[in-house]
């Protein structure tokens, strides 16, 4: 396996927040509390397709990884810090948080696989329609990808 699983994080306490014993709003670690649930559900299962987008051409593996990463944030703290701490994953979720920022590499990488995607849908696809469709979402998402940031040099 080449990931290890992340460590399993502790029940959230089930007390009633001292805010809303004391009749004061709700903190906003408590108002997090409600949809933490949710928050890790996303997170785990976004983690779950990027992995998978590893393999299957056309599943995409970094906007995965840094929605599973964002919801970690929110619903995991164990599984945030195993993100950040990954040898692959680490660098890249780091620069989008500090910066918004994404690799050159990365940039044409990505490029490179939607390129190869819109060659395999136009060769198979059924309508022609169907493969201008995608060509046109990858297209716009390129276009996207190349007006973020690059990091900072190190």
């Amino acid at each position: 396996m080449p990931f290890p699983p992340p460590p399993a994080d502790p029940e959230p306490p089930t007390a009633p927040a001292a805010d809303a014993v004391e009749g004061r709003a709700p903190s906003s670690k408590a108002r997090k509390g409600r949809f933490r649930w949710a928050w890790k559900l996303l997170a785990y299962a976004s983690l779950a397709l990027g992995v998978i987008g590893i393999v299957v051409p056309g599943l995409p593996t970094v906007p995965f990884v840094l929605l599973s990463a964002f919801a970690a944030g929110r619903g995991s703290e164990r599984l945030h810090a195993w993100l950040l701490g990954h040898r692959q994953f680490g660098p890249i979720i780091r620069d989008w948080e500090k910066h918004g920022a994404v690799s050159r590499r990365s940039k044409w990488l990505a490029v490179s696989m939607m390129s190869v995607c819109a060659v395999i849908m136009f060769l198979t696809s059924p309508k022609l329609w169907m493969a201008m469709t995608g060509t046109a979402i990858m297209t716009v998402v390129a276009i996207w990808l190349w007006r973020r940031p690059e990091p900072p040099r190190a």
